[in-house]
């Protein structure tokens, strides 16, 4: 059945909820429209080099109505404004994380905002309680940065007698953030400036989604979108039975998880860079056309194709014949390292963790979120109430119940949203693109974005606006410290060449 697009979103408002930051002069005019409110600080930030930079931060609710008029949510978002600057050249960026169903906390506490969480060098949690510190590796002596938290997650929530159901879904969750932007840019008139997305994980599932949405129904067009830990297409990350592809293109981070624990025969564990590369060729050139085959594969090629799958992956190979050949990712990380009582992480496979025992299928938890989860919990909290001064009675839902999800738009067939971005790149020949892939992540790992571009089938000249950077680290791969450093540099690199700021 086909699905009918409702156009709630056609109508909008922008209605901040919370107080003035009593720390402003009394009676001061400030920039919203008239009758709005808002909760505002000001604060600096010092950067890479010691320079200081000057800011505005404004918190609150911006308010979506349907085609009559009526409330339906109240979205909110944390918007980063440097100050002094000429708002028509400076550029802004909307960023968002994925689930679906996360707030914006891990981009904006991880890397991106002014504030950071303090976490040890190799992203490990030191003991609570936990500090937030200056974070010199801010976006924002590149970009203003608008932090949205979609409905039901961080403090959005929809209106009464309104059914949260309505933005739970790909297509529903495209409009209201779409509707969100071009409102936003509006009421803050910010048309005239140049205009990124950066989203993570499911975020760039959004991304892509919107750089096509904003580009036909708004005629907004996108200088830059950056694509951070991808999911473009389902069909290649998601690995069930009957869908052999996934199980090739996890391979390579299988060899990347293995080699950081040392499961690797010694000629593997020298060069990090090489070995992935020998991984990459035979994932492509000999276990997919092996897979192929079915149980048409003989037992001699069978049985080669297992010892070299245990070789790049430090698996033993009884356990890959008694899987089939077939390994999927939540046995590999109870099996990796099995033999020493640990399991390891799913968005970042340099952590481990003890289990109720050794002998379950897969890992009782993930210690790679576990590790994070508290951290950016309270200090996301704390940060709202004491330095942006925002209160509110609502609890901040790190990860809001959006489930079940909806995919209506795609039954019977994967979501890729790849070919979105094609077509926005397409229509939008000045688009930009950057994609940053951590090498231990499992939950988009590295070589599925890289089949996910390679089957875009962009024109050479288009080919050309797309850069894909990579970093030893997991999904945030920003939690860690050289990672952190490298992907600020990239990113500097970027924003000079989408939009030769300087």
């Amino acid at each position: 059945m086909r699905l009918i697009i409702v156009p709630f979103f056609l109508l909008l408002s922008l209605s901040i909820f919370a107080q003035k930051n009593a720390a402003l002069p009394e009676g001061k005019n400030e920039p919203f429209p008239a009758g709005i409110t808002a909760t505002i600080t000001k604060n600096t930030v010092v950067v890479s080099g010691g320079k200081k930079i000057e800011y505005t931060a404004y918190s609150g609710f911006l308010s979506l109505q349907n085609d009559t008029g009526k409330l339906i949510a109240k979205v909110f978002f944390t918007y980063y404004k440097k100050d002094a600057e000429d708002v028509a050249k400076r550029p802004i960026c909307f960023t968002f994380n994925g689930g679906p169903g996360s707030s914006s906390v891990w981009l904006h506490m991880g890397g991106l905002g002014p504030k950071r969480v303090l976490l040890q060098d190799d992203g490990t949690a030191p003991p609570p309680p936990y500090q937030v510190v200056n974070n010199e590796y801010t976006w924002l002596d590149k970009t203003d940065l608008v932090f949205i938290d979609p409905v039901s997650t961080g403090f959005s929530y929809a209106a009464s007698g309104e059914k949260a159901e309505q933005f739970h879904g790909f297509v529903e969750d495209v409009q209201s953030i779409a509707a969100f932007i071009r409102s936003f840019l509006s009421k803050y008139e910010r048309w005239a400036s140049p205009k990124y997305l950066a989203g993570e994980s499911y975020g760039t599932t959004r991304a892509a989604g919107l750089s096509k949405y904003l580009t036909d129904n708004y005629r907004i067009y996108i200088n830059g979108i950056l694509l951070i830990s991808p999911v473009l297409n389902f069909g290649t990350n998601n690995i069930a039975i009957g869908n052999d592809l996934p199980f090739v293109l996890y391979v390579p981070s299988y060899t990347a998880a293995a080699w950081y624990h040392k499961k690797l025969a010694a000629p593997l564990q020298a060069d990090l860079q090489k070995t992935l590369k020998e991984s990459e060729a035979f994932a492509m050139n000999e276990y997919a056309p092996a897979l192929l085959k079915g149980e048409l594969l003989g037992d001699a090629e069978k049985d080669k194709i297992a010892e070299k799958l245990s070789y790049y992956t430090g698996l033993s190979k009884a356990y890959i014949l008694q899987a089939n050949l077939r390994v999927s990712d939540g046995r590999f990380y109870k099996e990796l390292r099995r033999k020493d009582g640990l399991s390891i992480g799913r968005l970042d496979s340099r952590f481990t963790g003890h289990n109720f025992d050794d002998a379950g299928e897969g890992p009782d938890f993930d210690p790679s979120f576990s590790n994070i989860d508290g951290p950016f919990t309270s200090t996301m909290n704390d940060y709202f109430e004491r330095e942006l001064n925002f209160k509110e009675d609502r609890a901040y839902n790190i990860f809001g119940n959006v489930y079940p999800w909806n995919y209506n738009n795609v039954q019977n067939q994967y979501l890729n949203v790849a070919e979105s971005l094609r077509d926005a790149m397409t229509k939008n020949t000045h688009l930009k693109v950057y994609i940053g892939s951590g090498y231990y992540d499992f939950a988009t790992p590295y070589f599925t974005a890289n089949f996910d571009v390679a089957h875009m089938f962009l024109q050479p000249e288009l080919r050309k606006n797309l850069r894909h950077y990579y970093y030893e680290a997991g999904h945030m791969y920003y939690i860690n410290k050289p990672s952190l450093i490298q992907f600020k540099k990239d990113v500097d690199s970027f924003f000079e060449w989408s939009n030769n700021v300087k």
